[in-house]
């Protein structure tokens, strides 16, 4: 046999395995077979501190979270697995205070309420908070560095609710 049809067939078996252990990807994400759809409902920003764009860069980080790592279709209501929830604070304060009495660092943090429902393993529901954070030197104002820093901080929080919401380990 040569070696292409040996690759075929490894990849058709572990195809049929995958399935019959429901929906899995390669990702780590295991979802029920009956689950064909997510709904990402808009977290709005409920913070003292306005940031302009925060609310719709969290929300389509979580939606193109689902959409390139799982096989779900992202809908705008009545999805299987339903996101909603809001942005509970976004802030920024110094750290590492230094001996004359100034900080070396600053450290914005972004906390995120999420209530998760699944509609097929009800057993799953959550409700929670995640918060991420990172420092960035005091030489610099948050509006040099809040872009980049919001989106790594973005990229960290969709990872933490992807893993807790459908991520078995």
């Amino acid at each position: 046999m040569s070696r292409k049809i040996k690759i075929i067939g490894l990849a058709v078996w572990m195809s049929l395995i995958a399935q019959a252990c429901g929906v899995y990807s390669f990702t780590g994400a295991s979802i029920p077979p009956e689950a064909e759809s997510v709904e990402i409902q808009y977290f709005k920003n409920q913070t003292d501190m306005v940031e302009a764009t925060l609310s719709q860069d969290f929300t389509n980080s979580l939606k193109e979270k689902f959409a390139s790592q799982t096989n779900l279709d992202v809908v705008e209501s009545q999805g299987d697995l339903v996101f909603e929830g809001y942005i509970k604070d976004y802030k920024t304060e110094p750290t590492a205070i230094q001996g004359n009495q100034t900080a070396a660092l600053n450290r914005l943090t972004i906390t995120v309420f999420v209530k998760f429902t699944n509609k097929v393993e009800p057993e799953s529901n959550f409700e929670t908070t995640f918060s991420q954070y990172r420092e960035y030197s005091s030489n610099k104002s948050l509006s040099e560095v809040k872009e980049s820093l919001i989106s790594e901080i973005n990229k960290d929080l969709v990872e933490d609710i992807f893993n807790q919401s459908v991520v078995d380990w």
